[in-house]
């Protein structure tokens, strides 16, 4: 089985497996992260984990949390390993792993989240961060508004104290801290949202508000809310990468696999401190903007382009899908010029060589990365990555057929049959409205983007209802391939 990851075997790993420099009993909390999944582990855990080997920041360290039932299992499988997490990097030129032990709790998920509000409310905490996927924040698909009728919402009004959502649970904590002179601290998104701060700043502060404008205002003018970027392709933990782990003589029951990329791009706004992330490669700018619209829009976007025809095609993973010609050349053709003309270069990457480096990260064999995955809640990740870019290119009088394509795709695929005839499972929180929409989309194709709440007014915009609906048409008649072939002649 191998040696049991927990703090006892820091002192005798197997060889080959990168240890602490650190003491953890050395270290004190200063971060709640809430939604502990492998992304966090494999980036701003790391991050901070690096920090430590360096003997900086000591009392930064994380505390792990959630307000899902399937957080909890998550803490149940790593506290008997004392919060550790084995990395392993899958670079194409070799595999290593690593132990990262800046975790040094997790707190116990209860309803009203009681354990993790007081927690929250001690003055030793000064960043609160969270990770809950572009779909957590409670905003409408088409036009990014709160929410203020969602049931979570709703509750979260008619219980403040005893909250359902993270957001409320953050500002029953606030509450407490104010009301005891302790003072706010740093709400930070790490998800991947245009404008997460903004974003994270408008829903707690707009849910604070339906219960006390006062507070609200409190809110607003003290905690901060810095945008972020982050980038990191994590693949979700299964059968193969728990063999992986054994192969280098450890038992871990959650370890993490990533690519050998990392990207933190983050606005210096932090009301309480933070630790040096600088010192260890983050980089700190006012322009986080420009990075986030190149990342979003040719990973987060290309990661739709590529999934929704692979799904389809009954590919299995993203590497596999980039060994088709035909949607390897969607993704470059796609994103070269429908959505790098409408991004800037950052510095030391113009949006050409951005694309391909994704390219390149894309097709690392070494990443297991499904195209399940990728495909999860198409709802939010087509809304937040590709919608806004054709709204541009539309404005610009600019091409919008590969997008209208890809629409397209991602429409047929919601049908929930691939072209072999097996079942696609659902893979979206609201897939049977997708799927339904889907089937009456087959026979009248403008049927799906009549879905307001997703598409708004795009629907009116004849130039691309008549494109998606061509596309559309030639799938279900000739296929995808098909499809794909025609496309990339143009």
């Amino acid at each position: 089985m191998g040696t049991k990851l927990n703090n006892a075997a820091l002192d005798n790993l197997p060889e080959g497996v990168k240890g602490l420099a650190y003491d953890r009993a050395e270290l004190r909390p200063g971060i709640i992260h809430i939604g502990l999944g492998n992304f966090h582990r494999a980036h701003q855990a790391w991050y901070l984990h690096r920090l430590f080997q360096q003997g900086q920041d000591l009392d930064w360290a994380i505390i792990g949390a959630g307000v899902r039932s399937y957080d909890e299992v998550q803490r149940l499988k790593m506290a008997p390993q004392d919060y550790l997490t084995t990395l392993i990097e899958l670079d194409p030129s070799g595999t290593s792993a690593e132990i990262v032990g800046s975790m040094i709790d997790y707190i116990p998920v209860v309803e009203g989240h009681g354990p993790l509000i007081e927690r929250m409310a001690q003055p030793d905490i000064r960043i609160v961060s969270m990770t809950v996927t572009e779909g957590g924040y409670y905003l409408s698909p088409s036009t990014k508004a709160f929410d203020p009728t969602h049931p979570d919402i709703l509750q979260d009004v008619a219980t403040p104290e005893t909250p359902a959502t993270a957001f409320g649970a953050i500002l029953a904590a606030l509450r407490l801290r104010r009301a005891t002179g302790t003072g706010p601290f740093t709400i930070q998104s790490c998800d991947n949202l245009p404008g997460n701060g903004e974003i994270m700043r408008k829903v707690v502060v707009s849910l604070a508000r339906l219960t006390d404008p006062e507070f609200a205002d409190w809110v607003a003018d003290n905690c901060s809310f810095p945008n972020s970027m982050v980038d990191c392709i994590v693949p979700a933990t299964g059968n193969r990468e728990l063999a992986l782990v054994q192969e280098f003589g450890l038992d871990d029951a959650v370890p993490v696999t990533h690519e050998n990329f990392r990207q933190w791009v983050l606005e210096d706004d932090f009301c309480a401190g933070r630790p040096a992330w600088e010192d260890v490669g983050a980089t700190f700018t006012n322009n986080v903007h420009d990075y986030e619209a190149m990342k979003l829009r040719i990973l987060n976007g290309g990661h739709q382009v590529i999934a929704d025809p692979a799904e389809i095609l009954g590919i299995e993973t993203i590497a596999e899908a980039m060994q088709n010609p035909l949607i390897r050349g969607l993704f470059r053709k796609v994103t070269l010029e429908e959505m790098a003309p409408f991004l800037r270069a950052v510095p030391g990457m113009t949006p050409i060589e951005y694309v391909d480096l994704i390219e390149e990260r894309f097709a690392n064999p070494k990443i297991v990365d499904t195209v399940r995955r990728v495909a999860f809640d198409g709802s939010s990740r087509h809304t937040g990555a590709l919608l806004p870019v054709i709204r541009e290119a539309i404005d610009a009088g600019a091409s919008i057929e590969g997008l209208a394509l890809v629409q397209a795709l991602w429409a047929r695929m919601c049908e929930g049959t691939r072209e072999d005839g097996s079942e696609i499972e659902p893979n979206d929180p609201v897939w049977d409205h997708l799927q339904s929409t889907a089937l009456l989309a087959k026979d009248d194709p403008l049927k799906w983007l009549e879905m307001r709440e997703i598409y708004g007014d795009l629907a009116d915009n004849q130039t691309f209802s008549a494109a998606f609906e061509r596309h559309l048409n030639m799938i279900w008649d000739h296929g995808v391939e098909a499809a794909l072939e025609r496309y990339l002649k143009t």
